[in-house]
This record gives structure tokens, sequence and C-alpha cells, in this order.
């Protein structure tokens, strides 16, 4: 995985990422856009200035729609690891969104720290990508 494209990848996997999180969360869509915000605020992985609707979050699933921010990316991550589902990414696009959220969510020591952190069945298909964002994290991109 070439290291110019990881982040390109990245780009174009997080409205997949929300768009898993819109497809398998329990409820309509402006519930799930209430709990994707109300999630980041009490986990602090970011502090949204509004609450989307469900418009929006529908938006920022569609390729060609509006880019979700980084904190709805990131915590439709936090949200989709604990799914009891199990859910997986479903190109290598949305695996290096997943991997770059993985990353930026919590601080680990080194590479193997955050895939023995990853959840079991998400160790094989974030294998890749995440060793992509981490060379990208240590290239201080992630910054």
């Amino acid at each position: 995985m070439p290291q110019e494209g990881f982040y390109a990848k990245v780009r174009r996997g997080l409205p997949t990422l929300v768009g898993q999180w819109l497809a398998l969360g329990q409820g309509d869509a402006d519930r799930l856009a209430l709990l994707l915000a109300e999630t980041a605020r009490v986990t602090r992985i970011g502090l949204p200035e509004s609450t989307p609707d469900g418009d929006t979050l529908a938006g920022w699933s569609r390729s060609d729609g509006e880019e979700p921010p980084l904190w709805a990316a990131r915590t439709a991550t936090f949200l989709l690891v604990q799914m009891p589902a199990r859910p997986l990414p479903a190109s290598d696009d949305e695996a290096c969104a997943w991997a770059y959220c993985w990353l930026r969510n919590r601080d680990f020591a080194d590479l193997a720290a955050a895939e023995q952190a990853l959840p079991e069945h998400l160790r094989e298909p974030l294998a890749a990508a995440l060793r992509a964002a981490w060379t990208d994290l240590k290239g201080l991109r992630l910054v």
C-alpha cells in the first residue's frame, strides 16, 4: 500500500464507514445522528458544535455527499467495533478509514499494541490497513 495513497483511501472510505453506522445502528437516521453526536461528546472523541439530523447523517454516508467530519467517523468506528453483529469494512478504502480512526481514537505504544486491542474479528481484515495507518501516524500526518 503506497504511502501517498493511504490518506486518499481514508478520505474515500470515511462516507462508507459512517454508512455502516447508519445501516447497522438501531433506530431511524435522526436517532442515530443523535447517538453519534452524544457518544462523541461523552467519550470526548469529538465535540460537535451541533447535533446533526438524519438527513445530514445520510449525506455524510454518500460518496457524492458532504464529507463527514472526523468526529463522526471516529465515533462511528468506536461504536462499530463494539457491535455484537461484528461488522467488517466492505472495501480497502473503508478498511483504511477504520484503521485511521482506530489509531486516532486511542494512544498505542506500538503497532502490536494497536493490533492486539482490536476485536479478534477485525485483526485480519484491518491488518494491512493498520500497518499503513501506523506508518502514516509515524510520518506525522495524523496530527
